[in-house]
């Protein structure tokens, strides 16, 4: 027996519901992934934060932002950052899920600049020892 039009209608109006619906759910799972690859990758970086540098590990939240403020501001930082991501310009980023790293082109880094240890003050000024100075 044939259908008639407004059967097509009806129809093809439940058929994009459930097109809808598949679209939400679809969209879900993706955002629901990304967060996931996101919070590995903080965890993963913060972890290789703290082994590179342990003496972070005591302190406050309010004392290593100040620290990463002070640091990754500089001029050199900017400059490393910029050389690095121009590396990976037109590279293909591998996916997060197989524990692959990016590829990055060997070429020389600019030569590391001297530590300069922050120590914090009764007074929460930052006092500089290898600067002798009060930042």
């Amino acid at each position: 027996m044939a259908k008639t039009k407004l059967e097509k209608i009806a129809g093809i109006e439940e058929e994009i519901l459930q097109l809808t619906k598949q679209k939400k759910e679809l969209q879900q799972q993706h955002n629901e992934q990304e967060r996931k690859a996101r919070n590995h990758r903080l965890c993963k970086r913060g972890g290789m934060w703290e082994s590179l540098m342990p003496e972070t590990i005591t302190l406050t939240d309010e004392q290593f932002k100040i620290f990463l403020e002070k640091t990754i501001t500089t001029d050199d930082a900017r400059r490393i950052i910029d050389e690095l991501k121009v590396q990976n310009a037109g590279e293909p980023v591998e996916s997060q899920d197989n524990n692959t790293t990016i590829p990055i082109a060997e070429t020389a880094l600019p030569e590391p600049v001297e530590p300069t240890r922050h120590i914090a003050t009764a007074d929460n000024a930052y006092w500089t020892p290898m600067q002798g100075r009060t930042v």
